[in-house]
């Protein structure tokens, strides 16, 4: 028998994103064949996507970890690389996705709804998608992005339309025997049940689905005995049903006590998602008493004498015996009516439509604040410049001022400007800190030089360590000025 797992934790990773490549067409008579470097392929996606075939999270629970694949790197003669597969990965309905603090991330409910839990890395540019009229032939290539990297956690609530409650050994199990199909496990002992058991029941032009639901007690919507695990499965029950068993022989215990101390319970617990609590809260939902084992003499005479006092609260009363089959025909029809009441009162909504919101003309997409760590320095924020540095191969001067134009073009130096940023200032942009040179031309059309180099990082004004620390050693005397130190 398969374990049933309704709460996991799922380390996604999406793919990495393939380098661009930086080549020189090469062919004999052709000196100047110009850069013809691939791009490199976009790493997969992880997704999520709802499968009405999946009904537990237990492949989730032995293979927690999700890998989707990374993107191949250009190469020359234009050729790309090859986009990394996607990762679809099916979950059953009523998966909610939560992330590591606990913020809900979505509500997967409905088959073929999908979720991108982590997205893929981009591709690097290759030399030749890089060429400009200032650039001809680019020494260099775009490196790719890693991949999202994330712990989720999942947890299933089950979508059904009526929930059974009730005591241990009230007889649910057995009532979703003979209403449905499902074949649960019974027996004369409490919590027989460990999991939720869904049935499907035929009433007529109806057709329904009926949960029952591990036994509780009082203390369950603080986490005493199997409370807070399965109390969250009634969420999204649109009518709720306290099994009643009339033939107990505990002492201390009658129906109206043991459906006043589930109630006490019911309204205690809160949903966790807006959308279930759009249902109302679970003390709000519709009330169905089910008067079980009146088979036994002694429990149908206590049902008759509770019975008036349940109808007095407007809860609809129905004497049966799962073991007889004693009752249900009644029963299977008002539970029909009262859920489609509910489907009537709450259509299905229907499918989003994605919404594309562009960015507007005037968005710099950056902001730059004073670094609270280091005096003087800087920290730039924003998905642009932080991507532009990922991408950026640092051990090569054309591609650092390849960086060093992009960001002048965004406005990143007019803003380190005005907010006084002295030259040598540490800027951080993402993991990567530098010293700021604002003698540098970036933004203009530079001077062709070599392949992977850059002039204008060896033209600057600002006196090195080195040459400050030979002045004051000429200034005390040490050495002569025209001495040389290396």
């Amino acid at each position: 028998m398969s374990k049933f797992i309704d709460r996991v934790v799922l380390h996604v990773r999406a793919g990495k994103g393939g380098h661009g490549c930086a080549s020189v067409h090469r062919e004999k008579f052709k000196p100047l064949g110009g850069p013809d470097g691939g791009n490199g392929g976009n790493g997969g996606d992880v997704i999520l996507e709802v499968d009405a075939n999946v009904h537990t999270l237990l492949d989730f629970h032995f293979h927690p970890h999700a890998k989707a694949g990374s993107g191949k790197p250009g190469e020359g003669g234009n050729r790309d690389g090859k986009t990394g597969g996607d990762l679809l990965l099916k979950v059953p309905d009523g998966t909610v996705v939560l992330g590591k603090d606990g913020e809900i991330l979505a509500d997967l409910v409905g088959a073929g709804n999908r979720y991108v839990a982590a997205r893929g890395g981009r591709g690097g540019l290759g030399n030749a998608s890089l060429a400009s009229k200032a650039r001809k032939a680019p020494g260099f290539a775009l490196l790719g992005e890693e991949g999202e990297e994330r712990d989720l956690v999942l947890e299933l609530k089950s979508v059904a339309d009526v929930g059974l409650v009730g005591f241990p050994s009230a007889g649910k199990s057995s009532l979703v025997s003979v209403l449905s199909a499902a074949k649960p496990k019974i027996a004369d002992y409490p919590f027989t049940t460990l999991v939720p058991n869904l049935g499907v029941v035929a009433s007529g032009d109806t057709t329904f689905t009926i949960a029952d639901v591990p036994g509780l007690i009082p203390g369950a919507s603080e986490g005493r005995g199997l409370g807070l695990d399965f109390l969250r499965h009634l969420e999204r029950c649109a009518v709720l049903a306290h099994v009643v068993d009339c033939a107990t022989l505990e002492p201390g215990r009658d129906p109206v006590s043991d459906v006043d101390a589930l109630e006490a319970e019911l309204a205690a617990y809160k949903p966790a998602l807006a959308a279930d609590a759009g249902l109302g809260d679970l003390a709000d939902r519709p009330r169905v008493v089910i008067l079980n084992k009146t088979d036994v003499p002694d429990g149908a005479e206590l049902a008759e004498m509770v019975t008036a006092e349940f109808t007095e609260r407007g809860w609809p009363v129905f004497e049966i015996s799962a073991v007889s089959r004693a009752g249900l025909r009644p029963l299977t029809f008002a539970l029909a009516d009262l859920v489609r009441e509910y489907r009537e009162a709450h259509p299905k909504a229907a499918p989003k439509r994605p919404v594309i919101r562009p960015i507007a003309v005037d968005e710099s997409g950056f902001s730059v604040i004073a670094d609270p760590e280091e005096p003087g320095g800087f920290i730039v924020r924003g998905s642009r410049p932080e991507r532009w540095v990922r991408q950026t191969q640092f051990d090569n001067d054309e591609a650092v001022g390849y960086l060093a134009d992009r960001l002048a073009r965004l406005g990143v130096e007019e803003e380190l400007v005005r907010l006084g940023a002295e030259p040598g200032a540490p800027v951080t942009i993402g993991d990567v800190s530098f010293d700021w040179e604002p003698q540098i031309s970036a933004g203009i059309d530079r001077v062709p030089t070599g392949r992977g180099t850059d002039v204008r990082l060896e033209q600057t004004e600002r006196v090195g360590a080195a040459e400050r620390k030979h002045a004051s050693r000429v200034r005390r005397g040490l050495v002569a000025e025209d001495e040389d130190e290396s």
